[in-house]
């Protein structure tokens, strides 16, 4: 089981990597100003410097005993059962993504709404998959007729002639 405290730590280092990397491509921008203002990469510069200063306030908070053990005596990370929930949620959005750059937007829409419709929600087959068919085709026309953005395409859209 993962305590607390690590689990905080783990995020705190996370968000500082992403602060650094932000603050380093900020950097090729430029952070100064410049004689119309400020340069391009100033407003992520000191954002990723706040992002930075603040995920090293977490690590160094989740990282003392004294507001350890006061804060988070013994207590769990993720409950079983919390770990069902998340779980419940961020596998079937990774498997949209992977369909969809297999398959194309659409159809991984299609397939993530029919599987949580019917898996997670008990839906009935037939409901299920006509609101699995009828929202990608709505979707399509209004990003890509309406709006004229073109998402990503799979080989059942190229078929289609889409």
């Amino acid at each position: 089981m993962v305590a607390r405290w690590q689990a905080e730590l783990g995020m705190a280092a996370f968000l500082a990597v992403i602060g650094v990397i932000t603050i380093i491509g900020a950097l090729e921008y430029g952070v100064g100003w410049s004689p119309s203002g400020p340069e391009p990469g100033a407003f992520p510069f000191y954002m990723g410097i706040i992002v930075l200063l603040a995920s090293l306030a977490n690590a160094l908070r989740a990282t003392l005993p004294l507001l350890r053990t006061r804060l988070w005596a013994g207590q769990a990370f993720l409950k079983p059962e919390q770990l069902r929930l998340v779980l419940g949620f961020t596998l079937p959005i990774l498997g949209l993504v992977i369909a969809s750059l297999m398959l194309g937007l659409y159809v991984g829409m299609a397939l993530y709404l029919f599987g949580t419709l019917v898996l997670q929600n008990r839906y009935p087959v037939l409901k299920a998959g006509l609101i699995a068919l009828t929202t990608p085709f709505l979707a399509y026309l209004l990003i890509e007729r309406v709006f004229k953005v073109a998402m990503l395409k799979g080989p059942l859209e190229a078929w289609l002639g889409l």
